[in-house]
């Protein structure tokens, strides 16, 4: 069978009011009845539904498309029940406690998820569209196998294997219901403060690069070239999402802060002579564990700052956060030592 056009040959459109419908209808049920359980399980399932009927209207079940397909939906069935099994357990998601009552705010996370889910799905999408797949339909072009095939292979599933750990790890440490001084510092955590995001680049990273040998090593025209090509705001947005937005920046500042607090409270305490202060072991541990990429401490902590503050991607601003004074907000700083 011929792969079947809808809207144009690349699945945008369709893909991008897919996406739009059901992120809407996933914020029309959690606005109206104030339910936070299916928001990151909305994100994470718009991926699978996008992969599977992209494949499907494509008709080109050739193993590159199979693959990255499947990668795709494993991957996205992994973190929505994942998300979803963690929310269950905590009962609400404190992310949504200052705007869950706020139309347009609460609003603003579901838009920003509907250009998460189709910007980063691009790879996917390009692949199986009439564009790419109805050059030579029904026969990879060219045939799976190529190297950048296996390279991409091996990227998601390093990727995929180190979030996945990683997320266990962090569930299983919590459920033991940790003293709240405690770091989390043992497994892949003790290389990387965190191992989930830096998986998470990884997979997409290699989705972008199984999905790329049509371009490559195969024949499409000029046009399907630099789409394919352009797919690489996938993993390129995944990076600077997680890196600058809301991936580490929130989760460094919300940790900073807490340890800071209790340090106040430690250095006004009676337990200031049985431990150490929990914001200086916060310090510490900054100073000996990579930011995002896993790296033995044994090693990392040589390291000089200006090298984990550049290329090691622990940028300064990953540092500053707001503390509460009376009435007003100061911010400070979690200083390396």
């Amino acid at each position: 069978m011929a792969p079947i056009v809808v809207l144009d040959q690349y699945y945008l459109a369709i893909t991008l009011l897919v996406t739009i419908g059901y992120q809407l209808l996933g914020f029309a049920i959690a606005w109206t009845f104030k339910f936070d359980k299916i928001t990151d399980f909305t994100g994470g399932s718009n991926f699978l539904i996008l992969a599977l009927m992209t494949l499907l209207l494509g008709q080109n079940f050739c193993g590159r498309n199979v693959a990255a397909s499947y990668f795709v939906m494993v991957w996205a069935a992994r973190l929505g029940a994942f998300l979803l099994m963690r929310v269950l357990k905590r009962g609400s998601d404190s992310r949504f406690d200052e705007i869950r009552s706020h139309f347009f705010k609460f609003l603003g996370f579901w838009v920003g998820q509907i250009v998460w889910v189709w910007i980063v799905s691009l790879p996917i999408t390009i692949l199986n569209s009439p564009a790419v797949t109805g050059v030579n339909h029904n026969r990879c072009n060219p045939v799976f196998g190529t190297s950048r095939d296996i390279a991409g292979v091996i990227v998601w599933g390093i990727g995929l294997a180190i979030e996945t750990v990683a997320d266990l790890q962090k569930f299983e440490w919590k459920s033991l219901g940790p003293p709240p001084y405690a770091i989390m510092d043992t497994g892949l955590w003790r290389w990387s403060r965190h191992p989930p995001y830096f998986g998470e680049i990884l997979c997409w990273w290699g989705i972008w690069m199984l999905t790329l040998s049509p371009t490559t090593d195969g024949l499409v025209s000029s046009s399907a070239w630099g789409a394919q090509y352009g797919a690489v705001a996938s993993p390129i947005f995944t990076l600077l999402l997680l890196m600058f937005a809301s991936g580490i920046p929130t989760s460094e500042s919300s940790q900073a802060r807490k340890f800071y607090d209790l340090g106040q409270e430690h250095d006004a305490g009676d337990d200031r002579t049985k431990y150490p202060s929990p914001f200086l072991r916060y310090q510490a541990y900054l100073s000996t564990t990579s930011i995002l990429i896993p790296i033995p401490r044994s090693v990392y902590w040589r390291i000089p700052n200006i090298i984990k503050s550049t290329v090691l991607l622990d940028f300064s601003m990953y540092r500053t956060f707001k503390v509460k004074k009376g009435d007003e907000e100061n911010k400070r700083r979690a200083e390396l030592i």
